[in-house]
């Protein structure tokens, strides 16, 4: 009868061991094999784990979504690998039968689906509102935010944002580097406060599209503020006539006649507020200003410009620049 029963017990648990070995490789199997397919034959789903969320939480999203199968195993898996507080919030894409196993490292790496706006330099805040606008997965609205106080950049935008925080991000980011660019500018600069500095650098932003001529135009138009004599920036004008939008044609003469304390040919000294959103580089060339004697500078004809630091060499300049000017047309004709 003992030995009976010892048998019994004996074979119990080797039916018990060869069952839990069983239900091991199936666990294994689930993890590590291609999970479920793509409701409606879609080659992947989309799933937003919130920020906050437990790792329970997070395997019943994705098991609702319909990519893993098993909370329970998600969670388990997650704990026993060391994932669980790692994990990640935000938007994956899921591909459709992708194994738990690949989830889960995914969800630790924060392989997640990356929103981007890019903001150029030189956009004014309009442009950039319009950016932000057109994101469909933002949500909410924003106002259009001073001109000049954006950081132009490329910003990670998250699905269900709010607008107007993407633009407080923005603008934080510009006030962080003004701050630290303001406190080592040059000593000396004829800048009363850092708003100035962003308005001189949005001006030097408008007048080149070639980098390494940046610091030389800020230094210009150091130079002239000094000196008490006009800016003269086409690009104040259209901005007065456009708010920075694409004029579309060349400045009328009237235009420049016209008054408008935008009118840099007219208003001596800065407009009252920047003309665009100006980048890292330009605030430091208008900051750090090399030293130059120059007050002068026109197109070249090359994408760039000529300098000058009388009159006399800057009418010729302008010569050179018309002469290149009537060439073109007649080649057009």
């Amino acid at each position: 009868m003992t030995r009976r029963l010892r048998r019994s017990a004996g074979a119990g648990a080797l039916v018990a061991a060869g069952l839990a070995i069983l239900l091991a490789l199936a666990a294994v199997w689930s993890f590590e094999g291609a999970g479920p397919k793509a409701r409606d034959g879609a080659a992947t789903t989309t799933v937003i784990l919130p920020r906050g969320a437990g790792v329970r939480q997070i395997g019943e999203s994705l098991r609702r979504a319909g990519v893993i199968s098993s909370s329970g195993l998600f969670a388990v898996a997650a704990r026993l690998t060391g994932a669980a507080s790692h994990l990640k919030a935000g938007e994956y894409a899921i591909r459709s039968g992708e194994s738990m196993a690949q989830i889960l490292d995914d969800i630790r790496a924060g392989r997640m689906v990356r929103h981007l706006i890019s903001i150029p330099e030189g956009w004014t805040s309009g442009m950039a509102l319009d950016a932000v606008n057109a994101s469909d997965v933002l949500v909410g609205t924003a106002e259009e935010p001073p001109e000049g106080s954006i950081l132009p950049d490329t910003y990670e935008v998250q699905r269900g944002e709010d607008r107007a925080e993407v633009i407080a991000r923005m603008r934080a980011a510009r006030d962080k580097l003004l701050a630290q660019l303001w406190a080592n500018r040059q000593p000396g600069l004829p800048l009363k406060d850092p708003e100035e500095a962003v308005t001189l650098a949005s001006i030097v932003e408008k007048e080149t599209g070639v980098p390494d001529e940046r610091p030389h135009v800020a230094a210009i138009f150091v130079n002239r503020l000094r000196a008490g004599i006009p800016l003269q920036s086409d690009p104040t004008i259209i901005y007065s006539l456009t708010k920075g939008r694409p004029l579309g044609r060349g400045i009328r003469a009237s235009e420049l006649a016209a008054p408008s304390p935008y009118n840099s040919y007219k208003a001596p000294g800065l407009p009252p507020t920047p003309i665009a959103n100006p980048g890292k580089a330009a605030l430091m060339a208008v900051l750090h200003p090399p030293k130059t004697g120059d007050l002068y500078f026109v197109a070249n004809g090359t994408g760039g410009h000529a300098f000058a630091a009388t009159l006399d060499e800057h009418a010729k300049n302008v010569a050179r620049w018309r002469e290149i000017e009537k060439q073109r047309a007649a080649g057009e004709r």
